[in-house]
């Protein structure tokens, strides 16, 4: 759901996919981990960020997701393929994986620590 609300930007709910003491951090390429960006406002501070830059038109294609939970918790690896559309022209902009810690509390899953791990820059 968190792809789905970032490509359509409806701020909201890629908020709500968050509990307020989630975490995420960044890798690209092998280089340096970036963050751990912690909590609610820090986390939609750097999809902001991301949006105000961003002149094309994104989707980010979730596969392949591997979910290993009990009870309250679970850990899901899913495959990020990234395109972008700008002039009627779509291209791939990179690869990489999301590797997502989710909590359950008061009957909602959401997420707690988010990593995202990218192929390439772009």
């Amino acid at each position: 759901m968190a792809s789905l609300a970032y490509d359509t930007r409806d701020l909201e709910t890629l908020e709500d996919c968050f509990w307020p003491d989630a975490q995420m951090s960044l890798q690209i390429a092998g280089g340096d981990i970036v963050g751990p960006f912690s909590g609610t406002d820090n986390i939609m501070q750097l999809y902001g960020d991301a949006m105000s830059k961003q002149t094309d038109v994104r989707k980010h294609v979730v596969t392949n997701t591997i979910i290993d939970g009990h009870n309250t918790e679970a850990s899901a690896v899913s495959i990020l393929t990234l395109f972008a559309t700008d002039k009627g022209m779509t291209r791939l902009l990179t690869v990489g994986f999301y590797k997502d810690n989710l909590t359950l509390k008061r009957g909602e899953w959401r997420l707690q620590k988010r990593h995202v791990d990218l192929d390439s820059a772009y």
